[in-house]
C-alpha cells in the first residue's frame, strides 16, 4: 500500500514558514511601513498553532490506516514505481523515520541493512519518544575505527569495545535544550575508567560500513587517568 497525499500538519507548517518569509517589509515611506509592520506581526502572533512543531525527525512511528489483510511497503525510491523491498505489517509499531523526501510524503526508515522508503501517510508518530532529560530506551550509539558501541541500562550507560565489553557507568546528567521532542542531548556519564562525555545531534549520518541510514550524529568524549579521547559516530533508536 502506498498513498500520495500531503501529510497534514506537516505541510501546512511547511507553507506558514513559506509565507511569513515572504513577509518582508520593505523601505515604505512613513505610515506605510508602520502598517506593513503590524500586519506582519498581527499575522506572526496569529500563527501559534500551526508554527509549532509536533515531532522532529528521528523519531519513532507505528503504522495506521493499512488493512488487516495489507501491507504497508518499503520502496527502494521515494515513489510508488519503485521496487519493493521489504513490508510492514499493520500492527508494526516503533519504526525509526530518519528523513523525509522532498515532497515530504516518504518516509526514509530502515530495512535490515538498506534504507527504504514508506508512504507517511500511513504512519503515526509516538509521543513518547523524546522526553525531557531522558534517553529513548532503545538508544544505541556505534562508531568504528576503533568499534565501540553504548547504550542506556536504566540509571547507566554500557559501554562497550570488542576488548572490553558492556563496561557500566552512572549516568550523571541528560541534558536537552527545551525544544518540545527534540532529539539533542549532551550526556555526562561516570564509571571506574573514567568519564564519559557525549553530544547527540540530529542529522543524516552514515556508520560507513552498512547502507543503514542514521538520522542522529554523536561526538563522544573519553577522560581516563588524564589521557582524552574523540571518538565520532551515529545513533540510532529502532528497537534490536
Amino acid at each position: 500500500m502506498d498513498d500520495y497525499r500531503s501529510v497534514g500538519r506537516h505541510a501546512a507548517l511547511q507553507g506558514s514558514v513559506a509565507l511569513w518569509s515572504s513577509l518582508t517589509v520593505r523601505f515604505l515611506p512613513g505610515l506605510a511601513a508602520a502598517k506593513g509592520l503590524l500586519f506582519g506581526v498581527f499575522l506572526f502572533a496569529a500563527w501559534p498553532a500551526v508554527a509549532t512543531q509536533e515531532y522532529i525527525l528521528p523519531t519513532l512511528f507505528d503504522v495506521t490506516d493499512v488493512a488487516g489483510n495489507d501491507v504497508l511497503n518499503v520502496r527502494e525510491a521515494p515513489n510508488a514505481r519503485a521496487a519493493i523491498i521489504g513490508t510492514l505489517s499493520p500492527q508494526a509499531r516503533d519504526i525509526e523515520v530518519v528523513g523525509y523526501d522532498a515532497t515530504g510524503q516518504w518516509a526514509r526508515i530502515n530495512t535490515g541493512e538498506q534504507s527504504g522508503w514508506a508512504a507517511l501517510r500511513f504512519l503515526a508518530y509516538r509521543v513518547d519518544v523524546w522526553n525531557p532529560g531522558a534517553l529513548p530506551p532503545t538508544l544505541q550509539c556505534l562508531g568504528n575505527e576503533p568499534f565501540w558501541s553504548f547504550r542506556p541500562a536504566g540509571d547507566q550507560l554500557a559501554f562497550s569495545t570488542p576488548e572490553a565489553p558492556d563496561v557500566m557507568m552512572r549516568i550523571e546528567a541528560v541534558l536537552s535544550i527545551g525544544i518540545f521532542r527534540d532529539p539533542r542531548r549532551s550526556i555526562s556519564a561516570k564509571g571506574d575508567f573514567g568519564r564519559m562525555t557525549a553530544v547527540l545531534v540530529p542529522m543524516a549520518c552514515s556508520d560507513g560500513m552498512s547502507d543503514r541510514a542514521y538520522g542522529l550524529d554523536v561526538t563522544v568524549i573519553l577522560e581516563d587517568r588524564g589521557e582524552m579521547q574523540m571518538l565520532t559516530g551515529c545513533c540510532s533508536i529502532a528497537p534490536r
